[in-house]
């Protein structure tokens, strides 16, 4: 190429040419971000959900069973959630509550730095559902978190979506007590029912042993619903089957 033709000025595109190639490109950044999964780190779950783990850009729901002291496990959950997601993924986490009690150490305990984690605290449910919908807009956050008494389906609706086009997750903590349970027609990726279970009975007597629950996924879209009994052990940041009570080999429960 001679110096006169690299300073000839090219034709320029059509416009139309133009948009076809902004919209691939724009469709091929929502695919790979829609793709993209967190790993629970247990192959038996992992194997259920589509991708081999939680979907990233989308909404999941996670809800308390009905026993007293279930909603610590359901907080419990998705403190394990939210320190897998720091772990892999730069960026703070988003926590918004109408109450201010979650207690930070514990949520340092659990793997989440209080350097990554913002709470805020919202006076109304369409001020906290507001702080989601923004949080996901914000390039540094790595996700968001928010406890709900209950959310109406076209709220839902909105959350997905932005989860979906930004690539990131929101997860929801059902705060509905015993007088609410799921219903049809969530526009969530993923929902979950979370107990407590005992601790390992042969620990000495006034120790605390590792976090045990039973996961139950009621839906999960492109996935198989299951139900799981699992420990957490907060020094590794590790889910695991948990060993049956009376011993045996460990196993998932279909």
């Amino acid at each position: 190429m001679n110096k006169e033709s690299a300073m000839r000025p090219t034709a320029p595109r059509d416009l139309n040419e133009l948009r076809e190639d902004i919209q691939r490109l724009e469709r091929k950044g929502r695919h790979d971000s829609s793709s993209a999964a967190l790993p629970l780190g247990v192959k038996e779950i992992d194997r259920r959900l589509p991708g081999g783990g939680l979907r990233l850009a989308g909404l999941h729901e996670l809800w308390p069973a009905w026993q007293e002291g279930d909603e610590g496990a359901a907080t419990g959950f998705l403190l394990a959630l939210s320190a897998r997601l720091l772990a892999r993924h730069p960026g703070t986490l988003l926590w918004v509550s109408r109450a201010d009690d979650l207690y930070a150490p514990a949520a340092a305990l659990a793997g989440v730095p209080p350097g990554r984690l913002l709470r805020a605290r919202a006076r109304r449910p369409e001020d906290l559902l507001w702080a989601l919908e923004q949080g996901l807009q914000c390039h540094e956050l790595a996700g968001v978190a928010g406890e709900v008494a209950g959310i109406d389906p076209v709220a839902a609706r909105r959350l997905q979506l932005a989860a979906e086009k930004a690539g990131r997750p929101c997860f929801l903590l059902q705060r509905c007590g015993r007088s609410k349970r799921p219903t049809a027609g969530s526009p969530a990726v993923t929902r979950w029912r979370i107990g407590g279970l005992p601790s390992d009975p042969i620990l000495p007597r006034g120790l605390v042993g590792r976090a045990r629950w039973r996961l139950e996924l009621l839906r999960c879209r492109g996935g198989q619903p299951a139900a799981f009994e699992v420990e957490w052990n907060d020094a590794t940041g590790a889910l695991a089957l948990a060993a049956p009570l009376c011993g045996g080999k460990t196993a998932a429960i279909a």
